[in-house]
């Protein structure tokens, strides 16, 4: 199937996926709660599994709106776990690997 051919609900997917996988490493509250002094890729990691499984139950809702869900084997969150990281790497590069200077230098 051409990626043209795909749903709005899949592109719509697509996109809640690419942007929770990024927000972790943007907000520097453990999921937009607890302010954290250093919010270190262990909080990141975390707060990732939480949003992955947040995007898993919006999949979900649309695929039974659909019609009857498929049955997923291990090989399924296998690959989208791997999706998941993929995506989150812009994130990860704002985060960990950009140098970032001080706004106010005396």
């Amino acid at each position: 199937m051409a990626p043209a051919g795909l749903s709005a609900e899949s592109w719509l997917v697509i996109l809640i996926a690419l942007v929770a996988a990024n927000i972790s490493f943007f907000s520097p509250k453990f999921l937009f709660v607890k302010t954290l002094a250093d919010k270190h890729i262990g909080w990141c990691l975390l707060e990732m599994l939480f949003w992955y499984a947040v995007v898993g139950f919006v999949a979900y809702i649309f695929e039974s709106m659909i019609g009857n869900p498929f049955s997923k084997r291990w090989e399924f969150y296998a690959v989208t776990v791997c999706l998941f990281l993929v995506g989150a790497f812009p994130g990860f590069t704002w985060r960990f690997l950009v140098k970032h200077r001080q706004s106010a230098q005396n």
